[in-house]
């Protein structure tokens, strides 16, 4: 709904060409054009023509295709979300919308075209929880449209997200602390013998590594971020995250949001975990205290992590678990302790409790115990 300036003045004031393109009853695209003197009164000619055509029943718009509007959605976007989030915007942009709805135009988008769209992301055998990013960066771009008043409404929230077929769902995979110490002692005796067979300690960054994991609920980004600096005694201060890319041109950045800057206790197996690989990293020449604590100059590559993830959990006959389970296997060693839900929350560096309890609220289970005990004691 573009405002032109034309030629021409009067009573001192610029000429403006007010322009609305809208869908009239029948779905015929059409656009009205008016003239204005002054540039307020044009907007405020603009807002009554908009309304006019409301009132009408008829769908002011804006003639842009999908790929259009998405490259105004990343650099609107870009001043107001992390790098790494819209890095997977533009990957899951390609992967699940661009093929299929690139050049169609946001007003066409009518209930059998996404419809459509659904069916052959459906046809795609992803997992729901793959489909469930799909659908949400498609509602997203096109809220950003609504916001832009390029269309009234979300016309995908009229065929609604995909949705779980099987009946029964798959729960969070997470190590007991009995599980992790399998794994962590495996990891360690793959560092041994690769520093006593070939003098290399770099195994030793990958057996700290899951140990940060397992004990803070890091993310994994945060944890190739630390550096010796964010170690004081007993606290570890969580300051910057580290996205890496495919080319191995990492950013870092501010942590996720505010409630991500934090400061945690070290308990006592990653106290000592952290003061012999120091102390193996100041043999070093080039060592400081802007060292990673797992790397060096260089944090981990993610490949590599998953990887050694895979090989230590087939040597300790563990079932693999993702790399962010280790932060769910945090909490819910915690949860079924009875620790507080805002502490889990501080700890993981949510803005919200509600979001802490929303994701882990399964993982207490003596709460429904205790409240039934409270019960039965009633006489």
């Amino acid at each position: 709904m573009p405002i032109y300036k034309s030629k021409g003045k009067k009573d001192g004031l610029q000429k403006y060409n007010v322009r609305i393109n809208y869908t009239s009853g029948d779905g015929t695209a059409k656009q009205l054009t008016r003239t204005a003197y002054g540039l307020e009164t044009a907007k405020d000619l603009e807002r009554q023509l908009v309304e006019e055509i409301r009132k009408k029943g008829e769908n002011s718009v804006k003639k842009i295709t999908m790929q259009k509007l998405f490259d105004e959605y990343v650099a609107v976007k870009k001043y107001e979300i992390r790098e790494s989030s819209l890095d997977k915007d533009k990957r899951n942009y390609i992967l699940y919308i661009k093929q299929k709805m690139a050049n169609t135009y946001i007003d066409k988008l009518t209930t059998p075209k996404l419809q459509e769209w659904k069916i052959s992301i459906e046809e795609k055998g992803l997992a729901l929880s793959t489909k469930h990013i799909a659908y949400s960066l498609f509602r997203k771009v096109l809220n950003f449209a609504v916001k832009m008043e390029y269309i009234r409404e979300n016309p995908l929230l009229r065929v609604g997200n995909f949705k779980d077929t099987s009946a029964i769902k798959n729960e969070m995979s997470v190590y007991t602390a009995e599980q992790f110490s399998k794994f962590i002692s495996t990891s360690r005796q793959a560092a041994e013998e690769i520093q006593l067979k070939h003098h290399d300690m770099s195994e030793w960054d990958f057996y700290v590594f899951f140990n940060i994991a397992f004990f803070t609920g890091l993310r994994k980004g945060e944890i190739h971020a630390l550096k010796w600096s964010d170690i004081d005694g007993t606290l570890l201060h969580v300051r910057r995250s580290i996205t890496q890319k495919l080319k191995g041109d990492d950013r870092e950045t501010a942590p996720k949001n505010m409630s991500s800057v934090r400061t945690l206790q070290i308990p006592l197996p990653l106290i000592k975990a952290l003061e012999e690989h120091k102390k193996r990293q100041q043999c070093l020449e080039q060592f400081t205290e802007d060292y990673r604590i797992c790397g060096g100059e260089r944090c981990l590559r993610d490949s590599t992590i998953y990887k050694r993830n895979e090989f230590y959990a087939k040597s300790s006959e563990l079932n693999r678990i993702r790399i962010h389970d280790f932060r769910h296997s945090h909490v819910s060693v915690l949860a079924n302790e009875g620790i507080n839900i805002q502490e889990i929350a501080r700890r993981l560096g949510h803005s919200k409790v509600e979001m802490t309890w929303n994701t882990y609220c399964h993982l207490y289970p003596r709460e429904a115990e205790k409240a039934v005990d409270v019960l039965n004691r009633i006489v």
